[in-house]
Parts: C-alpha cells; structure tokens; sequence
C-alpha cells in the first residue's frame, strides 16, 4: 500500500513517529518519508538513527499553515500526531494548546485539501471521549474537524478519519517512564494519583499497527478505537517495584478517574468489530459512504446496543501484574526510543 508512496508524519520526532518510521522502511519502499515537526535537535537526533535515502526533514509547526503547504506537495499520505499532550501543562497554557491542536489540525486539513492528498488519519486520544480537561476538549474538537474535513473536500480525492486509543507504554510524559526514573533516584514510595484509577494500555507496536491497518479500512469520517486491556495503576506500580509504598496524592489538574473510549451517548453511533470499534459521523456526507457496518477491506461489523459504553473502569480484559511485567520488558526498547522525542 505504501510503495512507491509519499508519507508525511506531523509531529514525527515522537516515540509513535519513530516507531512507524521503523515500520515502514522495513516492509515497504516509500518514495518519501517525510517527518514534519518544529525541533531542530529532535530531528537532528533521530536522523542519526534513520537516515535512508527516501527519508526527508523537515523543521515546521503545524501552527504555519504555508509551510505545511510546501511541506505536503505531493504527499499521498499524512498521520497527524503533532499535539500539545500534557494534561495538567495545558490546563496552565490554555491558548498555546489550543492554537496547536485546533488551529494545527485545521491547517493540516486545509494543506492536505490543497495538495489533494490521498488519505489522511488524525491521532487521538481517549481524554477527547466526555471531555473534563482543555487538552481532550482541544482533541474533540480536532476529531469533530477531521471528520467533517470529508464534507468540504468536494470532489478532491482527500479522504479522513481519526484513531482514538489510551495510553501509550513509554511514552514521553507517560507514567511508565516517570515511575522508572523515580525507581532509579532511589525513591521508595510511589506517587498514586487515586487508589481506584484506571487506564487503556496500549504499547507503541500496537497503535501503529492499528494506524497502518485502518488506512486500508477507512472509507472517510470514521473514529477507529481499538480494542485493549484496561490496567491499574495501582497494579502498574506494584509491576515497576513490588516492595515500594504507595503515597497517595490526589487527582491533578484535569484528570479522570477513568477514561472512556466509545461514550454512551455515541452508542447509537457505534460499530462494533472483532478487534475494534467504529464511532460512525454524525453528520451525511456529500461525497463519501454513510454506510460504515462494513469497511474497505470487507470487514463486517454490527452496532452495539443502546447505552454501550467502552470503559477503563469496566473493560472485560484487564492486565494483571504479571501481564504487566511482562509487556512492560517487551517494550523496554521503545521507552528508550521514547526519549529520543
């Protein structure tokens, strides 16, 4: 699918970035690769690491609208994942995340418009379901511009949709890495937001996997969440360091107890498929199929019941610490990658 193809990465210097780079130079031939993000040292970094002929670099902020136009010239395929994350820093910065994650995504849509690329998939995240933080409200309302962005490309080829998961293992910000470098210092008791918290978990292999995959299954305007175990973070902490105490500390700026994933009052929206979900637009589009039960590959779905909702707190798969421990040494490697970005 993605031979001979030019493939731009918004926000590409990341641990995801990374990753799918990995992924891509080692099954298919690209024509371009192209990793669009504003710091120079980051690129510079990982340019030691990939550097094959079809690889290009490009310093930009998606905040520009005229560099991510030049950026996109003849870009068959663009993964959105450049985003202010960090919930709490958000919560202290409202604008500046705000002008990156809805002013950014904005751009990225009119530039991809412009340059009639093919398809293009937005990055989101669990926080943009029932939204109670500015960051996950600045993602709804990046999803709500990627999957109306298919009413307004008329008779362009430009196709979109958006992937929703939950935490990615290791990455940067991410309580995995947090938790080993407070390990490492020395520190005997563990800092715990909340004894009940829960999390989707899901390890950077995965959510690209689930990205590549769904450029085959798109058909324009879906939100694809994956299906994932849920974890503890109680149980996470017992995994990084089983004699450690736990301090308790309380919720911080904007964090939930929880996170959903597919909202309630979406289930009326919401496909149901082997291994994943399908939150359907809620608005008819002109140019593009409104018919989402099967998918490009001919996958079939059915829509769930009415008052479903996909829940951390109440997910049927949970990892236990042992499953814990064992996914968390799997992907060792990607938290170093991680802190590349």
């Amino acid at each position: 699918m993605f031979d001979d193809q030019s493939i731009l990465i918004t926000g590409g210097t990341g641990s995801f970035g990374h990753q799918l780079v990995k992924i891509l130079l080692s099954r298919y031939r690209p024509k371009r690769l192209i990793i669009f993000s504003r710091d120079e040292l980051k690129q510079y970094e990982m340019q030691q690491i990939y550097n094959a002929p079809c690889m290009r670099y490009f310093i930009g902020d998606v905040r520009d609208l005229d560099r991510l136009k030049q950026a996109m010239m003849d870009v068959d395929y663009v993964i959105h994942a450049a985003a202010l994350k960090h919930v709490p820093i958000a919560e202290y910065n409202p604008t500046e995340c705000i002008r990156t994650n809805i002013y950014g995504a904005e751009n990225v849509i009119q530039a991809a418009l412009l340059n009639n690329v093919n398809k293009v998939i937005a990055l989101s995240t669990d926080k943009a379901a029932n939204p109670i933080n500015l960051y996950g409200a600045t993602k709804l309302a990046s999803d709500k511009l990627f999957v109306a962005a298919n009413n307004i490309s008329g008779k362009k080829r430009t196709l979109f949709s958006v992937v929703r998961y939950g935490n990615v293992i290791g990455s940067r910000g991410s309580v995995v890495p947090f938790f080993k470098k407070l390990i490492e210092q020395g520190v005997k008791k563990l800092p715990i937001t909340d004894m009940k918290m829960t999390r989707f978990w899901i390890s950077i292999d995965q959510g690209v996997e689930f990205v590549l995959k769904n450029f085959a299954r798109m058909q324009g305007g879906e939100i694809f969440v994956p299906k994932i175990p849920s974890i503890r973070i109680v149980d996470l902490a017992k995994a990084m360091q089983p004699e450690s105490e736990l301090n308790l500390i309380g919720i911080r700026p904007g964090e939930k107890l929880h996170e959903v994933m597919c909202p309630k009052d979406d289930s009326h929206l919401t496909i149901e498929f082997d291994d994943h979900y399908v939150l359907c637009p809620t608005i008819i589009f002109q140019n593009c199929s409104s018919v989402f039960e099967k998918n490009a590959l001919e996958e079939q779905g059915s829509f769930v019941e009415q008052g479903f909702e996909y829940h951390s707190g109440m997910n049927p798969d949970f990892l236990n610490i042992d499953q814990i421990i064992e996914l968390n040494h799997s992907t060792s490697n990607a938290y170093e990658t991680s802190e590349i970005e």
